[in-house]
């Protein structure tokens, strides 16, 4: 989809810079709406229960892209995936957190994310060229038919697993263990947001007709990186790693932006891989170490509510950026700003909240 929603919206109807960044970013405004609940109801009914749930909606929401070709239906449906993504999300990443145990779940986290971006590698590539050679309502049917894969799947997770019979008072509408990695998650996700919005638009430039191959080699850098140093946020400290990840983020996003040639977007793609592979286990990690185990789908909700709101408020804000300077390359400058204030934000709270708790003498 990430490829292949901005050109449906641009050369099918006839959108604007605005248009493709909401039409890529509604699925995350109703996730984000929705997490905080359904985050507090997958620590009771259970992790499969989300994960069934979700794939369902997704499904349901992707097959019919084609049946009205209107912004509004688009956004609607992207709207009720957006739902659909959310369930699954917290189904399926506490269940790998509930298996692992406490000192490898920065492990856990970085193996459980190959799946995510062993979609993000393949899928963009597979969507571009459904799209190219059928066209858009096989496409639509090629997503949908992987959430109805993700269903059949969904089946494997215990049917008991991290169902609570008796809860304990929720912490309010937000998990106060995961707002602030979640807010440093917002702050570095945004640009890589942008890139994956206005990317396939922005080739053109360049000479270029495809972005397909770069969210490959981003995809299969991340799948590396994650397998091969899949103990680094461990080792290295959410603190530290997160670090890296959003000078990497910040340093590319600003290659993009101000030199527009096509090695500036291989370099750019390059520093993305490492800061997307490194932040997302780092901060996860630290959020859910913060929370009590009966809360943890709790903490998954409250985090991966600001991974949505990154899209659903980045995409349509680098789109106005993008619309007013009639570029795509403000959507990455504005990006890049975006990380640097969340690396001075890491730097100056994070080491509170990553400190080790120490338990007094006797």
């Amino acid at each position: 989809m990430l490829p292949t929603l901005p050109r449906y919206v641009e050369e099918e109807l006839d959108g604007t810079g605005l248009a493709v960044g909401v039409v890529v970013g509604a699925f995350a405004v109703s996730a984000a709406a929705v997490r905080p609940t359904v985050g507090r109801l997958g620590d009771v009914v259970g992790r499969r229960a989300m994960a069934l749930a979700g794939a369902g909606l997704v499904a349901v929401a992707t097959l019919p892209l084609g049946l009205v070709p209107a912004l509004w239906f688009l956004v609607a449906m992207r709207l009720v995936a957006g739902l659909g993504e959310a369930c699954f999300f917290i189904g399926a990443a506490t269940a790998a957190q509930d298996l692992a145990p406490d000192h490898r779940r920065g492990e856990a986290a970085s193996l459980f994310s190959v799946t995510i971006y062993g979609g993000l590698a393949f899928g963009p590539l597979l969507g571009e060229q459904i799209y190219t050679r059928f066209g858009p309502d096989e496409t639509w049917l090629f997503a949908g038919g992987a959430a109805v894969a993700a269903f059949v799947l969904s089946w494997f997770i215990p049917k008991e697993m991290g169902r609570v019979t008796d809860p304990p008072p929720r912490r309010g509408l937000l998990h106060p263990a995961a707002v602030l990695p979640g807010w440093v998650l917002l702050l570095g996700v945004t640009g890589f947001t942008g890139f994956a919005a206005f990317l396939p638009l922005y080739v053109d430039d360049v000479g270029l007709d495809e972005a397909g191959p770069f969210f490959l080699v981003y995809g299969v850098l991340v799948l590396a990186i994650r397998v091969i140093g899949a103990r680094l946020p461990d080792r290295l400290g959410p603190l530290r790693t997160s670090t890296y990840a959003l000078v990497a983020v910040a340093a590319g996003l600003t290659c993009i932006g101000l030199v527009p040639v096509v090695a500036a977007i291989w370099v750019a793609t390059v520093a993305l891989a490492i800061g997307m592979s490194l932040l997302f286990p780092a901060l996860f990690t630290l959020a859910v170490n913060a929370a009590p185990a009966e809360e943890r789908s709790h903490a998954v909700g409250t985090f991966s509510l600001f991974f949505d709101l990154s899209q659903g408020l980045g995409a349509p804000a680098l789109g106005l950026a993008v619309t007013a300077f009639a570029t795509e390359r403000a959507a990455f400058l504005l990006g890049a700003v975006v990380a640097l204030v969340g690396l001075a934000t890491a730097r100056a709270r994070l080491p509170a909240l990553a400190a080790p708790v120490t338990t007094p003498a006797g």
